[in-house]
């Protein structure tokens, strides 16, 4: 069993699989197998390398310590382990990514033992759902609609508790854990993923919907990284909610569309769909492009709804998904500076980062991607701190320089006459301003 992003024994189809085999072949042995990728590892960055570390330990002690870890080319160490285990088929459940579907093709070639593909991270796998001309949706809501009506298989069944887990090759072990000083993961692994989701069902999912936009409050299920490492299922998930639930039933819904676009469009991870805004779309530059990215990255732009999400990621390696909406719309329309940038810092902070979901996250809330989010709907950063954060908790929790306003006072200290006693920036922009260049810029690539 070659793990990747399914971290867990349960509900795991493709692990089911190889028990399976191993028992029809007469030994009864599994080979619990991850691969350290450079390919994968290096880009990570810190958090994320540093979440799978944790991930991994847990996954390790769940197998009685019997995980293989190997670093090193997939197309190498694959076969390398299965031949020092007599394997009589190597098993994993499909990736769709760009990169990961080319690396499965080539570890298919590469073995003269089968590759068995059983299962994916998804309730629904990429490609399944299809127009009725048999193209792919562009557009989420009818994608969403096809997806309900297409449906998802039940949860594999349970793990038998006496396999055999075999080490028939040296392990490298875990890689080095960066040193993330502040910053602070949540537990990692799939008793942690569980935990979480009851707790979640039990408590706040009865007031998603109302809550889920706020940011001073924990009103989502903060299952992102969960997933993103396959430590839950969304088909388990799916299959414990009710039909008051529809509003988050939709969110997962939202990334098995991403990632149904990105199977489809691989260069979507770093090309707008609509072109227009990577080839005739006025960036700022220079200097200029260096500093206003330095602003937004540190949380210093003088915006404190803006600031304080920017401060949760480097302090959390997660943040709330309206914030990231508000300050993914800043950066491409107050600061005019493209989206790639975004996300690739997103990608270099999060623990759930995700290419799919990030990519075309970033791609909708710039006006240049899927669904119907046009680049003239443009977030005002104070207004949404004042709805969304209405109390101002959360910009104090992560803005210190800002704790001493009282109130909604603390989403515009420019009208306070103490606002910038303890040296809280100046804005970089001038929203209403900016919001105006962006539209002009807009309208010109429009007509071009």
């Amino acid at each position: 069993m070659w793990f990747r992003r399914d971290l867990r024994l349960r509900d795991n189809p493709a692990l089911l699989a190889s028990v399976e085999e191993a028992r029809a072949s007469g030994d009864g042995r599994v080979v619990a197998l991850f691969v350290v990728d450079p390919t994968l590892w290096e880009p990570a960055g810190p958090v994320r390398q540093a979440y799978l570390v944790d991930s991994l330990n847990a996954l390790g002690a769940s197998v009685g310590r019997h995980l293989v870890i190997r670093h090193g080319d997939p197309r190498t160490v694959v076969p390398e382990v299965a031949k020092a285990a007599g394997a009589t088929g190597v098993h994993i459940a499909a990736d769709f990514g760009p990169y990961g579907r080319l690396r499965d093709e080539q570890v298919q070639q590469a073995l003269d033992i089968p590759l068995v593909r059983t299962g994916s991270p998804y309730a629904v796998a990429p490609g399944r759902v299809r127009k009725d001309d048999g193209t792919a949706y562009r557009v989420y809501t009818p994608f969403w609609r096809a997806w309900t009506r297409h449906g998802w298989r039940g949860p594999a069944g349970d793990l038998p508790t006496d396999v055999e887990w075999w080490e028939p090759i040296d392990c490298h072990g875990r890689p080095e854990r960066p040193d993330l000083g502040d910053l602070r993961l949540p537990e990692a692994g799939e008793e942690a993923a569980w935990r979480r989701w009851e707790e979640f069902r039990a408590g706040r999912l009865a007031d998603y919907s109302d809550l889920r936009n706020r940011a001073d409050l924990a009103g989502t299920s903060a299952m992102s990284h969960h997933l993103k490492w396959g430590e839950i299922h969304p088909r388990s998930m799916l299959t414990d909610l009710g039909p008051d639930d529809e509003v988050f039933g939709k969110e997962i819904a939202w990334r098995e569309f991403y990632a149904d676009v990105l199977a489809q469009q691989p260069d979507s991870a770093r090309a707008s769909l609509d072109r227009r805004y990577d080839t005739a779309m006025r960036w700022t530059s220079g200097d200029e492009a260096t500093a206003l990215l330095a602003a937004w990255s540190e949380g210093r732009t003088g915006y404190p709804f803006v600031d304080a999400g920017m401060r949760q990621l480097r302090d959390e390696g997660w943040m709330h998904n309206r914030v990231r909406m508000v300050v993914a719309s800043f950066l491409v329309k107050d600061l005019h500076l493209p989206w790639q940038l975004g996300a690739q810092h997103f990608m270099r902070w999060l623990a759930d980062g995700d290419l799919a979901s990030n990519s075309h996250g970033w791609q909708w809330t710039a006006g240049c991607g899927t669904d119907a989010s046009p680049f003239y709907r443009v977030f005002n950063p104070v207004l949404q701190g004042l709805k969304f954060d209405p109390d101002g908790d959360y910009v104090r929790r992560y803005v210190p320089e800002l704790r001493h306003l009282p109130g909604k006072a603390v989403h515009e200290p420019w009208k306070a006459i103490d606002g910038y006693v303890n040296g809280y920036p100046e804005p970089v922009v001038d929203h209403a301003v900016e919001r105006d260049v962006a539209l002009a810029d807009f309208a010109a690539i429009k007509g071009a």
